[in-house]
């Protein structure tokens, strides 16, 4: 019989809001947002203000750390909020406040 424990560690969890509550954030303020999609994902639309790291790239975290200031929040979106959520945990990791955004661009242009 194996057992298995899964880490359910808080440190790795990440915070979330929804596309609604980011569009209210950057009505109101400078907000430091990034996109992690594909270049190819990009060409169909993204979020204005956002720098971009694609997640699937080998030095992700590196491109990511170099554009981003670990002194302000980061918002992260993908297509779905999946990716946004794995990369959110990566940056936290290396110590950035992160936040991810529930249904990414996809929910984006649904409310847009």
């Amino acid at each position: 019989m194996s057992v298995f424990f899964i880490n359910c560690d808080k440190k790795q969890q990440v915070e979330s809001i929804t596309t609604l509550e980011l569009k209210e954030l950057l009505a109101t303020k400078n907000i430091q947002l990034m996109d992690v999609r594909t270049p190819e994902e990009i060409k169909e639309g993204f979020i204005e203000t956002a720098v971009f790291a694609n997640y699937f790239e080998e030095d992700f975290k590196t491109k990511a750390s170099n554009l981003l200031d670990k002194n302000k929040t980061v918002y992260l979106y993908c297509r779905s909020g999946n990716r946004s959520e794995k990369a959110g945990v990566i940056l936290k990791e290396e110590g950035f406040n992160v936040i991810h955004v529930l249904g990414g661009f996809n929910q984006w242009k649904k409310e847009n």
